[in-house]
């Protein structure tokens, strides 16, 4: 069962995206005191990376035990390591080099350095989705493990912007990768937007997260944030599709805002 969306605004993107930084400490801070480790799927963007930054500067940001932060990404561009494009790389200059990871819990999507093509990065990125997932479920000794490991590990905080198109990681309008349905991780070529050539969640793992933070900043965004909460059709606004297991929340700046119902908008008090 999927939660119904929540929208918390905010007066402008600065304070937006240092609110989302507070609200990401304090998630991980109390799935850790449940879980031991706690899992985050990041995003890139102008507010994505934004957000790694005010958790950078937060004062709090030391109480979260980064040892124990499984890190991974809703999509990737699928270029050289160390192009200036990759998400991956943004966010280690941003937070992830300051911090004191476990390379091994870090799981960037492969790049054009070492497969020869994005359904070649896609099949080894859900692979390893998949053997997290089995080493998650062979450590789990509660009453309630499933017979089974799934496809996917648990995604305590799933972290997704917007484009003006509405596109959601690298599921673009109409396109094939958000039509798909039976596979974790999609290639994807002649994306509209530069660079053509990505990997990218598909809806359905995407929606395996616990939580989804649609996090969304600017006034060449409100139209795709005013569709996707009229409950438009994925296939056309891919950012009508995501929906947490628990909490789907959009955090939002006023701008991003103003075409959205306001009997959708709650006060909503950072980490509540």
């Amino acid at each position: 069962m999927t939660a119904e969306p929540r929208v918390s605004i905010h007066p402008d993107s600065t304070v937006l995206m240092a609110a989302i930084a507070a609200r990401l400490i304090t998630k991980l801070v109390d799935v850790q005191d449940k879980h031991g480790e706690a899992t985050v799927v990041l995003t890139g963007g102008t507010v994505g990376i934004g957000t790694l930054k005010a958790v950078a500067d937060s004062p709090a940001a030391p109480a979260v035990d980064w040892s124990r932060v499984n890190l991974w990404w809703g999509d990737e561009r699928f270029v050289a390591k160390d192009s200036p494009d990759r998400n991956t790389r943004q966010a280690r200059e941003a937070l992830l080099s300051g911090l004191p990871l476990d390379p091994a819990r870090v799981h960037e999507p492969g790049s054009s350095d070492e497969f020869a093509s994005a359904d070649d990065a896609a099949a080894d990125y859900a692979a390893r989705l998949k053997a997290a997932a089995e080493a998650e479920h062979a450590a789990d000794t509660s009453d309630s493990r499933p017979e089974e490991a799934g496809d996917l590990p648990r995604f305590d905080v799933l972290l997704l912007g917007v484009g003006p198109d509405a596109h959601v990681a690298s599921l673009f309008p109409e396109q094939a990768g958000i039509r798909i349905q039976d596979r974790t991780v999609v290639g994807v070529e002649n994306s509209p937007k530069p660079p053509p050539s990505r990997i990218s969640l598909t809806l359905p793992a995407i929606n395996s997260a616990q939580e989804i933070w649609m996090v969304v900043a600017g006034e060449d965004k409100a139209g795709a944030v005013g569709l996707a909460l009229a409950g438009a059709n994925p296939v056309q606004v891919p950012a009508a599709g995501p929906h947490g297991r628990s909490r789907t929340l959009w955090l939002i700046d006023e701008n991003a805002a103003s075409r959205v119902p306001q009997q959708l908008v709650r006060k909503d008090p950072a980490g509540a």
